[in-house]
């Protein structure tokens, strides 16, 4: 069965009206009952997340998404990037420092043109800002997304942020006036974000393999010698 998005147009002197719906045929051609086509409309997600895969379990997992939210977008971008991974306790804290300018997000995509922080050194990189708005409304997302996990009965201090996915929205379109009459775009870049958490996995033990802790350090050639020396032993 294969959905077909159709348009139906009633016309009354100037007044015009269009109107989508949903016609599906089977295979051979032929249009489907209505019982078939409702059966086919209760699939169909209302709202569909880029990075659904990653929640296998729902029953741990807790999500939260804002659409067009008036931030930039690459800041946004390099905000999510700093979070994937952190617990969401550490997270809290950790965009608080931002805020207070104690601490940086480091950016490494989006660098053009961004001003060098020494606090971006424990990062590993060279550049850095305090995007303000961007850690906003993040902020207000994860406090979504922990809500949906309480209302999972899921502990939150078990919980890690598995995914953001940050992704352009269209851009908002004003003018700003110049010199001689001349009208230049000024355009806004706001973006969509979707935060995935789920419920950190129980820690194991690391193992403790001699034969693997004798062989850190070594290059490919090293460590397959050391194998061939061992299996002739």
């Amino acid at each position: 069965m294969t959905p077909c998005l159709g348009t139906w147009r009633s016309g009354c002197g100037s007044f015009r009206a269009t109107v989508q719906f949903l016609v599906s045929y089977s295979r051979d051609g032929t249009q489907q009952s209505g019982k078939s086509r409702a059966r086919q409309l209760q699939d169909i997600q209302m709202v569909r997340y880029a990075a659904a895969a990653l929640a296998t379990n729902p029953e741990k997992t807790s999500r939260a998404r804002g659409e067009y939210l008036r931030t930039h977008f690459k800041n946004m971008r390099e905000v999510a990037a700093a979070l994937t991974g952190l617990k969401l306790t550490k997270a809290y804290t950790y965009l608080s420092d931002v805020k207070d300018h104690k601490q940086v997000i480091p950016f490494r995509r989006f660098s053009g043109g961004v001003g060098r922080a020494s606090q971006a050194k424990q990062f590993g990189a060279t550049q850095g800002r305090w995007p303000e708005k961007s850690v906003k409304f993040i902020t207000r997302l994860l406090k979504n997304a922990e809500s949906n996990a309480d209302a999972k009965n899921i502990d939150v201090e078990d919980l890690v942020i598995k995914n953001i996915v940050v992704q352009q929205a269209p851009k908002t379109r004003r003018r700003t006036y110049r010199a001689h009459g001349r009208i230049n775009p000024y355009q806004g870049h706001p973006c969509h974000v979707e935060i995935i958490l789920a419920a950190s996995d129980e820690e194991v033990e690391k193992a403790t393999d001699k034969v693997s802790s004798a062989l850190t350090g070594l290059n490919r050639r090293q460590v397959a010698r050391k194998r061939i020396e061992a299996a002739r032993a």
